[in-house]
This record gives structure tokens, sequence and C-alpha cells, in this order.
């Protein structure tokens, strides 16, 4: 059986663009791992940071460990360049481990969506860098980004 399309589907004008980053935003600050990768074409391929990953359930297992590990997880995307089915992203987002050490992790995403607007394809770099919990910048309550909470480019991140 065939999977429902997840719109918006490719090819990408501007506005669908910057839809689809936003949704993947909030998926990923309600840290859900089973809704995240219903996102992801069952035979989905990653290559996050240093992992390499592929399907569903390997997406699943992996989110779960990674919001295991980083916890307070908060998230901010921005789009940075659409062609066709595929979309580049950058990204920052705020965390502790079990020992209380706030990091703020910067990263770049690429992203090929099939023709179901289901994505096949995400490659990630990521770079951590220790802060201090005066130093965080994104303190809005668990879930999605508030609309009126500022992006990257006006945090100057």
């Amino acid at each position: 059986m065939a999977e429902a399309p997840r719109p918006p589907l490719p090819p990408f004008d501007i506005t669908a663009a910057h839809q689809k980053v936003r949704m993947a935003e909030d998926a990923w600050n309600a840290r859900d791992p089973q809704r995240v990768s219903l996102a992801y074409t069952p035979d989905s391929v990653w290559r996050n940071r240093a992992e390499f990953v592929q399907g569903r359930e390997a997406i699943q297992r992996f989110l779960e460990r990674k919001w295991s590990r980083e916890l307070e997880y908060r998230l901010i995307k921005e789009l940075w360049a659409h062609d066709g089915n595929r979309i580049a992203v950058r990204f920052a987002y705020e965390w502790h481990d079990d020992s209380g050490q706030w990091f703020r992790s910067y990263g770049n995403e690429n992203w090929e969506f099939d023709e179901g607007g289901y994505m096949r394809r995400r490659i990630a770099s990521i770079n951590d860098l220790p802060i201090t919990e005066a130093d965080r910048k994104y303190r809005w309550p668990a879930g999605p980004r508030p609309a009126d909470h500022p992006g990257l480019s006006e945090l100057g991140l």
C-alpha cells in the first residue's frame, strides 16, 4: 500500500521550502522518535555526524538514543537554499548532558525528498560548543518554538 502524500510536495517553491523546514523543526522539538521517523521514506539514508543510519526503524532507534543523551533539547532550523526536490538548512540546538553541561550544537543539513514529500536522504554535519546555562538563548517550554520567538538570523547565530 502506497503512503499518503506528505505535503508540501516537490518541486519546492520558497513558501513550500520554508513550510517544510518549519514542519521538521516542530516535529524534532516534540522529541517523539516515532512521529519524526514517519517523515522519512522506509529506506531513508542518513549521515548524522559520523554515524550512518538507514530506514525508519533505525532512525527511530537513533532518535531515542539521541534524546536520552541530549536533555532539554530545543532546536531552530533556517532555510539556506532549495531547488526541485532538495532543501538545505542550517540549524542550532541547545541541550545539556546528564552532568548538567550545556551545549549549543551548530550544523547544516542537506535533504532530498521523494515525489510524495518524504525525505529519502539526510546528510548532517554538526559541531558542539559547550556553553554556560546563562548563555542559553532557547528558553521556551518543551515543544515547538513559539511563533514569536526569534530565529537563527535574528539571534545572531
